[in-house]
């Protein structure tokens, strides 16, 4: 009988701070909430938007394509074989440009990427550390993006740190 009551006692000994190990403290934050009220981002999104406009402009610019499509079309029972040539390849060409330009400003890895890249990037830093900062102060083990997480239904806005983090970034 003692042998018994000593393995249920040790086992006990052995479960109970394995469940006490396994408490973490957590909290979360709403980065569109913080992005939102960053003066710093908002200013960066300014910048992005008027070179994007820009971009876009020199690319609407180029659609004389239309243009030039429309005057062969109508022209194309007057010309001979070689001018229809000529103007189908300047048609070409022409659309060949300006899928060019589409790209190298706005696919991937081109110049609004690297743009926005370079504006963005040391924003998305000073969140980080300020996060990592108030984390190791409370002793968090865990912060979620509350945004991010659409499996995330309910969190006590006492664990909601966003406030905190904009705080700590100068803001408000």
């Amino acid at each position: 009988m003692k042998r018994i009551l000593f393995l249920i006692l040790l086992a006990l000994g052995v479960v109970l701070p394995n469940v006490e190990a396994q408490k973490f403290a957590a909290a979360y934050l709403d980065m569109q909430y913080i992005l939102k009220n960053l003066p710093q981002y908002e200013t960066a999104n300014e910048q992005l938007n008027m070179i994007s406009k820009r971009w876009q402009k020199d690319i609407d610019a180029q659609q004389e394509l239309q243009i030039l499509n429309s005057n062969y079309q109508t022209e194309q029972i007057f010309l001979s074989p070689e001018m229809k040539q000529k103007r189908e390849d300047e048609i070409l060409e022409k659309e060949r440009y300006i899928l060019e330009l589409k790209r190298k400003y706005f696919g991937e890895g081109g110049e609004w990427y690297k743009k926005r890249e370079s504006l963005l990037k040391p924003i998305q830093e000073e969140i980080y550390n300020a996060v990592q900062e108030i984390a190791a102060e409370k002793r968090y083990d865990v912060v979620k993006d509350r945004s991010a997480d659409p499996s995330l239904i309910y969190m006590s806005s006492r664990l909601d740190i966003s406030d905190q983090v904009l705080e700590k970034l100068g803001a408000k």
